[in-house]
């Protein structure tokens, strides 16, 4: 073997041992990612959730309100009227 085909042996091994370092970097990365998340961020994850169910109830009774006295004002203004 001549110097060429030496350094040429070289590179492409330096870049198969390059591509399974990266390969295993990237990973332990993923599986870091997929973890499940531990308990402070379950019980963050829980008063979030009851917040978001609140604020969907909260927004129900303005709706309804809302629609209610839109009707009630309907009324008021038909009953001026007939007067």
């Amino acid at each position: 073997m001549d110097g060429g085909q030496l350094t040429a042996i070289i590179i492409v091994a330096i870049i198969m041992v390059a591509s399974i370092i990266k390969a295993g970097v990237k990973s332990s990365h993923l599986h870091l990612r997929n973890a499940p998340p531990d308990s402070q961020a379950q019980l963050e994850n829980q008063r979030l959730r009851q917040e978001l169910h609140d604020l969907k109830e909260r927004m129900k009774v303005l709706e309804r309100i809302t629609v209610d006295k839109e009707n009630s004002l309907a009324k008021e203004i038909e009953s001026l009227r007939d007067r």
